[in-house]
């Protein structure tokens, strides 16, 4: 890691949006530079499909303040924002997506609003220029994402934001191998706004993000922060419970009034078929549970570097 400082550092994960990659140097420079002169923009590749890793080296041997890393393989968005951050060197840290739906002149906004004293400046994308099934899938990912977590998660607040170093310093110091930025900037704490920013429209590819995929990040999420899930098959068992002996005490009535001479097969196997999914079930989560916990204790490297531009 390095040792140096600067004020500003971009941190941004590429993945697919090679030709998008100067428009967003040269707005980022144009942006930073009435700031100041002494930052510095993070390309991390993870694993992009494209030749974004080219473009990446020639703007950094053209420009020493634009620094590029590149992951072995496709570890993730939020396993690339942690390698990111732990290269970063400034004294603030925005976090942003490399395909300029989150526009670079917002950063001015998130900056001036920082010095108001806040640690942390999220930006709010009240107006998302996303299609409707992207809408509709990010309201039931944050809901569901919300209860099963205890944790208030803000749909219009993705990863783009401003943060201070100790702020940054407190996420790199959570080194567990289920990343989700927002939920660990939510951990932290620290003083924290939002401001509402203008939001683009995807300009080039598709997002890495389908249905599968979020629900696989969804589930990750959700074991990694939350018991909340075990907690509810608990109640559920316990309403399962109680339900049968309300029903065994209405039966064994129903049987000495004479009303019933011979008791049902098919209660008796749909009993049994309903028991005994829910028993698999509560299994199969305890399993993913245990699961999660042995990939931790394994204790492999949350992402691996192939190649930087820059010396470590």
């Amino acid at each position: 890691m390095q040792t140096q400082s600067c004020h500003i550092s971009v941190v941004t994960p590429v993945y697919g949006c090679s030709t998008s990659l100067l428009e967003l140097y040269q707005r980022l420079k144009e942006t930073l530079t009435p700031i100041t002169e002494n930052y510095e923009i993070i390309f991390v590749n993870d694993a992009s499909p494209d030749d974004a890793w080219e473009g990446i080296e020639v703007l950094a041997k053209n420009d020493p303040r634009v620094k590029g890393i590149k992951l072995s393989r496709n570890f993730g968005q939020h396993y690339a924002i942690t390698a990111g951050l732990d290269y970063c060197i400034g004294e603030w840290v925005v976090v942003m997506d490399c395909d300029l739906q989150d526009k670079p002149e917002e950063i001015l906004k998130l900056y001036n609003k920082a010095q108001e004293g806040f640690n942390i400046v999220l930006g709010r994308r009240n107006k998302r220029k996303d299609t409707f099934f992207k809408k509709l899938s990010s309201f039931f990912f944050h809901r569901l994402l919300s209860y099963l977590t205890g944790t208030e998660l803000d749909k219009t607040v993705a990863n783009f934001g401003i943060y201070n170093r100790k702020v940054v310093d407190a996420i790199n110091k959570m080194r567990e191998p289920i990343r989700y930025f927002p939920t660990m900037v939510k951990w932290v704490g620290f003083n924290t706004a939002k401001i509402n920013v203008d939001h683009n429209y995807r300009q080039e590819g598709r997002s890495g993000y389908n249905y599968n995929k979020l629900l696989r990040l969804a589930l990750d999420i959700i074991l990694a922060n939350s018991d909340k899930p075990i907690k509810l098959l608990v109640k559920f068992g316990l309403l399962v419970s109680f339900s049968a002996f309300v029903f065994a005490i209405v039966f064994f009535i129903l049987w000495l009034m004479g009303d019933i001479e011979v008791l049902g097969y098919t209660s008796l196997v749909v009993s049994i078929w309903f028991l005994s999914g829910v028993i698999i079930a509560t299994l199969g989560l305890m399993g993913l549970y245990v699961g999660k916990t042995f990939e931790g204790v394994k204790n492999r490297p949350i992402y691996i570097i192939d190649k930087t531009t820059f010396d470590d």
